[in-house]
């Protein structure tokens, strides 16, 4: 398709600055211009109706993918997602999320790669160009500083320059490099300024970095449309537009914004939908290439006395509750729903071992899901029936479904014909609960409306409309509930009715959850099944509703109930392997009374395949650290993500994040960055360090494996960055590469340190400079297991 002409009429060109629904941008068929047809991401193609029926494959979430050190690997899961947008009529996909995990506690870090800016960057580029080889556009995001969810659309981001083109800049310009196709700016403000208003950042983005792509708003994300459109944002989403799209006609002929500027942003909008309109099929095999990147993020963190891997030919105990109730995802819009045949770590370890199961404590749900009970919809299906009713409770329904899900969300195009979010209805949900067992149930319900709760016709509890505030998205994943207690006998039917009656908004929730009565014998057995046997795995870690957008965590301790699960079995079986299934930095304290723990994140859909591979041997745990494990809590540079009274939160640790700054002041971490055992053993050689023609250095290094089988190395080379401006001396990740090497074999891992390595921002000179001092390197298989030392040639 030829591109679009050079101008537009205003009013077409106004059209173009704001979407024309809530997943595409708008069209102008006559002048050549297509829609664009958008889904959230990154961990896969997410439900454009933000529910469990359109279902896709999920990928590892960000932080397994960078657990890798694989940027080989990153490209590959970025063209299967590519190839589930181009499967499901979707042009361009919403990720990486190249945010920086700045403290443990942010609530969206499983989205994001690592502490290191350098590390994210290139898996982030890596991802990036699998996508975009698939014929689908990336849109990274959130720029910038969006490294926390606490009072996101308020809050603001406090840094220096410095810190900003040092750190949290650089993955959005290794992502510009990468020629990505968009970039979304984020919700909070940076230096007082709202990210979608930005004109610094914007032009740095446009002149410096020389990204070309479009800019667009989260969705949302634009407070002001002819601030934004003047600092240089492109496209308002989510459409129909609020402050841009047609308004920015009139923006225009008032004078508040060049007409010369919204032509600029139509034609950028413009020339990326006409260049992601041709899809690359891509032929793969997507249960193998996941259950891959699984295997490759878990890593093993202890392994005393080779206890891993196991034995398959003998019995194991599987305990915990996340071997039953993993947990693959938390809790955003881009949430991917699975398919019913996935596999649980449970049921893939029952195809290899002979498996004895105890849960020993239950999920800990903040909103437990009501379909995880015996509930039945109208029809006799599993789930719930959902009647809508126009004009309010009393009027006839106007459509009906079978939904299987404690959570239901929808926008004004996800509405059946005659209903619309922006006017008042009503919504009820039914469903019959026939207990397993008899005691006090929970009974959860919320939304943005109205709520009752009806128990056979009978009122029990009644929710007002919350006054929800300007994040109506944040609202809608917090899912804050009210809760009441319910006596019920086993085997006799209930009848519960979920109601709302809502106002006018642009989005609107119900949601409902249950909690059956607790087990008290639960650990008891657990710990006795410990006892018994010969190999036990203990599989904890978070819920689904543990890491949610629009909230963040308060610790990194798993929660007390599992802390004693682990003691008990721990001390019933020192031989005890703990996985550990969350998706940031974890408090290990615990770690001792385990003879293995093996970190798995949210590996994926192929948790339970990968993780059945990996304790019993047929694949190597392959992954490293992308993110520091303090021994404490306080040893975090940034932890603490509340802030203050005037909404300001400081990034007082500046360029010092993670693992720099406990290096800096002496402090050991629990596990450091790149941390990381496999079951292969290596011998490293020696170092030869070559310049090249723009200044680079190429070092390379032959690596032995010494072992029997087949094995992964992950070679990293540290700087030592010297006191610079007041920032003290610390070290930071220059290069990395990962290989594969078998049984017996050498291969030479190289690794390239760019200019970018050593160059520094100059508060004083207000640039980039590179300190005259001669740089020592440190390459090793962690920042804390150093094989060689030397120094850089200038």
């Amino acid at each position: 398709m030829s591109g679009p002409p050079p101008d537009f009429t205003l009013e077409e060109a106004a059209r173009l600055t704001a979407g024309a629904e809530m997943w595409a941008s708008a069209a102008l068929p006559h002048q050549g211009v297509p829609a664009l047809h958008m889904a959230d991401g990154p961990m896969g193609m997410a439900s454009v109706r933000v529910d469990e029926r359109d279902v896709a494959l999920l990928m590892p979430c960000g932080t397994a993918l960078a657990a890798s050190w694989d940027v080989d690997l990153a490209g590959r899961i970025g063209a299967l997602v590519a190839s589930e947008c181009t499967r499901l009529g979707r042009q361009a996909v919403l990720g990486p999320n190249l945010n920086l995990p700045r403290s443990p506690l942010a609530g969206r870090a499983f989205e994001t790669y690592s502490e290191d800016p350098l590390l994210s960057g290139e898996i982030g580029a890596a991802w990036i160009g699998g996508v975009q080889a698939g014929g689908v556009s990336a849109v990274a995001k959130h720029v910038v500083g969006n490294d926390s969810e606490t009072q996101r659309h308020r809050m603001n981001s406090v840094m220096d320059v410095r810190t900003l083109r040092e750190v949290y800049l650089r993955p959005f310009e290794r992502a510009a490099r990468a020629g990505v196709g968009g970039m979304l700016m984020a919700y909070n403000r940076l230096n007082g300024v709202p990210c979608a208003e930005q004109t610094q950042v914007i032009r740095l983005l446009r002149n410096e970095l020389h990204f070309t792509g479009v800019l667009m708003s989260d969705w949302f994300g634009v407070q002001n449309g002819a601030k934004s459109l003047q600092a240089g944002l492109d496209l308002e989403m989510p459409g129909p537009g609020r402050q841009m799209g047609e308004h920015a006609a009139q923006l225009a002929r008032s004078g508040e914004v060049s007409e010369a500027r919204v032509q600029a942003a139509a034609r950028s909008v413009a020339a990326w939908a006409t260049a992601w309109q041709t899809p690359v099929p891509a032929a793969q095999d997507a249960a193998e290439l996941l259950t891959e990147a699984a295997a490759a993020s878990f890593v093993l963190l202890k392994n005393d006395r080779g206890v891993l891997p196991l034995a398959p030919q003998r019995p194991l105990a599987v305990i915990g509750p996340n071997a039953a109730t993993p947990c693959y995802q938390g809790a955003t819009f881009a949430r991917i729903a699975l398919s019913d045949d996935v596999q649980t770590p449970l049921s893939a370890l029952e195809q290899r071992f002979a498996v004895e199961h105890e849960v020993g404590v239950e999920p800990e749900y903040r909103l437990p899901p009501l379909p995880a009970l015996p509930i039945t919809a109208a029809t006799g299906e599993p789930g719930l029936t959902v009647t809508y009713h126009a004009g309010g409770p009393d009027r006839p329904a106007v459509f009906s479904e079978v939904r299987r899900t404690s959570t239901l969300v929808w926008f004004a195009q996800d509405m059946p014909a005659g209903l619309s979010t922006h006017q008042g209805a009503t919504v009820r949900a039914r469903t019959t609960l026939t207990p397993e067992r008899g005691g006090r149930y929970t009974l959860y319900y919320g939304g943005t409306g109205d709520v009752t709760l009806r128990v056979d016709g009978v009122e029990w509890g009644h929710q007002p409309s919350p006054v929800v505030g300007g994040d109506v998205m944040g609202h809608l994943l917090r899912g804050e509930a009210t809760s009441v207690h319910l006596q019920l006998e086993a085997g006799v039917p209930v009848q519960l009715e979920y109601e709302m009656t809502y106002r006018p908004a642009r989005a609107q929730g119900l949601w409902f959850g249950a909690r059956p009565p607790a087990q008290p014998d639960l650990m008891r057995r657990a710990e006795a099944l410990a006892a018994r046997s010969a190999q036990v795995v203990l599989v904890v870690g978070e819920t689904a509703d543990s890491g949610v957008e629009s909230r963040d965590r308060t610790t990194t301790r798993l929660p007390d109930r599992q802390l004693q699960l682990i003691e008990r079995v721990c001390a019933a079986n020192p031989q005890t392997v703990v996985v550990v299934n969350a998706a940031h930095a974890v408090d290990t304290s615990w770690a001792a009374q385990a003879a293995a723990v093996l970190q798995v994140w949210f590996p994926g859909q192929a948790f339970g395949p990968a993780l059945a591979e990996v304790l019993s041997g047929i694949r190597e745990p392959g992954g490293r650290l992308p993110v520091t494990f303090a021994a404490q809590e306080a040893d975090y540079p940034a932890f603490d993500l509340t802030p203050d009274e005037h909404a300001d939160l400081h990034y007082q640790e500046g360029v010092l994040i993670g693992y720099r700054s406990l290096a800096a002041q002496g402090v050991a971490p629990a596990y450091p960055l790149g941390h990381g055992l496999g079951y292969a053993t290596f011998y490293y050689g020696d170092v030869q360090l070559a310049s090249g023609p723009d200044g680079e250095v190429t070092l390379t290094v032959p690596v032995t494996n010494t072992s029997a089988r087949r094995g992964k190395a992950v070679v990293q080379a540290y700087v030592a960055q010297p006191a610079f401006e007041d920032v003290p001396a610390h070290p930071a990740l220059a290069g990395f590469t990962a290989l594969e090497v078998p049984a017996g074999a050498t291969q030479h891992a190289r690794v390239t340190l760019t200019r970018d390595a050593l160059r520094r921002w100059s508060e004083a000179a207000g640039g980039w400079v590179e300190p005259a001092e001669r740089r020592s390197l440190q390459v090793g298989t962690s920042l804390a297991d150093i094989f060689w030392q030397g120094t850089l040639p200038r």
